[in-house]
């Protein structure tokens, strides 16, 4: 009996000890997730380079030409018009060249006009064997018609839209003001322009291939430092 009665009040004290200590880490676990909701974010929620925010892509997108029926086939205007457009097409188009022609109206005004389309565009270097002619029908027939030239290419375009502004760039923003990073839209009208300007989008993709030196371009600076000369171009001071 004595035994048992110094280990009852041992057990209690271990059982009271791991309730304490239960209770002790289920009040430390509710504090962190009562502190998780106050996390803030001091890392860079995008992009830091603006070409990785604004990327420039290659896509295949529709060149558009409407040519206006006026019942006398093409106007100068309109014929330079087409041959510019055939140049287009010839230098970077892919697969046919459409033609819709509108159903209706003035038919022999729209015949004459599809003819001299096929004559201004063979004379510009795209044969009737490039051409898909169909038909379509106006929405509103009080409208003006047109025929629509149209053709694939490839081209270059901004994937992001430019003019958004999720962040403040005032004072209410005070963890974006102390990351000193860029606004959402640095770049993008940059990007845009490179875009619009680039003569063909595939040089963004690779360089292009070198082509052999000029001969006749080097020849008189290696000969005027073999001769110990000066070989920049002089240029008269009038």
């Amino acid at each position: 009996m004595a035994r048992t009665a110094q280990v009852e009040p041992r057990t209690g004290r271990r059982t009271a000890a791991a309730f304490a200590g239960r209770l002790f880490l289920v009040g430390a676990l509710a504090a962190l997730g009562a502190c998780a909701d106050r996390v803030v974010q001091t890392g860079s929620t995008y992009p830091a380079d603006y070409r990785e925010r604004h990327p420039i892509a290659l896509t295949q997108t529709p060149a558009v030409l409407d040519v206006m029926i006026r019942g006398v086939g093409l106007d100068p205007r309109q014929r330079t018009d087409v041959a510019a457009f055939a140049a287009r097409y010839r230098d970077g188009g892919s697969g046919a060249l459409h033609v819709q022609v509108p159903e209706g109206g003035d038919e022999i005004g729209t015949r004459r006009t599809l003819e001299s389309v096929r004559a201004t565009l063979a004379a510009a270097g795209v044969p009737a064997g490039y051409l898909s002619v169909s038909g379509y029908r106006p929405a509103n027939a009080e409208l003006a018609a047109a025929i629509r030239l149209s053709f694939r290419q490839l081209d270059a375009r901004v994937q992001s839209r430019c003019g958004l502004w999720p962040q403040d760039l005032g004072v209410s923003d005070a963890g974006f003001n102390l990351r000193n990073e860029q606004h959402w839209n640095h770049g993008c009208a940059t990007q845009n322009n490179v875009a619009a300007q680039v003569a063909d989008p595939v040089d963004l993709v690779r360089a292009r291939t070198a082509t052999p030196i000029d001969v006749n371009a080097r020849l008189p600076d290696v000969r005027a430092v073999r001769a110990a000369e000066y070989p920049a171009t002089s240029f008269p001071e009038d």
